[in-house]
């Protein structure tokens, strides 16, 4: 099992740029495969974007595609999702989640076991 720890939430512009975080502690954070999800008032948890273990291998929602990068730094155990252009539809509380994985450039939708608490991210209009 590892622990996540989001942070960097805050209210952002339309328009503006944020850096959210996610710390890990527990497990080898590196035999992990992570992502960040969404989840928007009165809608489902969506995923946002995924990486796989090695960092080389990343999903795009089509709705952040160009706009949102996610990132690792494993020897820091820690996950980045860098959002720029932000809207005001992505206003959401954002998780960051984890999950084995047996290979090093696999990413997944699914099946994640270990979740943070999340955080909340506004963009004002």
């Amino acid at each position: 099992q590892v622990q996540l720890v989001e942070s960097g939430g805050v209210l952002v512009q339309n328009g503006g740029s944020l850096r959210l975080s996610c710390a890990a502690s527990g497990r080898t954070f590196s035999t992990y495969a992570i992502c960040w999800f969404r989840q928007a008032p009165g809608k489902d948890r969506d995923i946002v974007a995924a990486i796989s273990r090695s960092g080389g291998i990343k999903y795009f929602a089509d709705s952040v595609q160009g706009r949102f990068n996610i990132s690792r730094d494993n020897a820091k155990n820690t996950l980045y999702l860098q959002m720029s252009s932000l809207k005001p539809e992505d206003t959401a509380v954002y998780y960051c989640a984890a999950r084995l994985s047996p290979t090093t450039t696999s990413w997944y939708f699914s099946g994640y076991s270990d979740w943070g608490q999340g955080i909340q991210d506004t963009v004002s209009s």
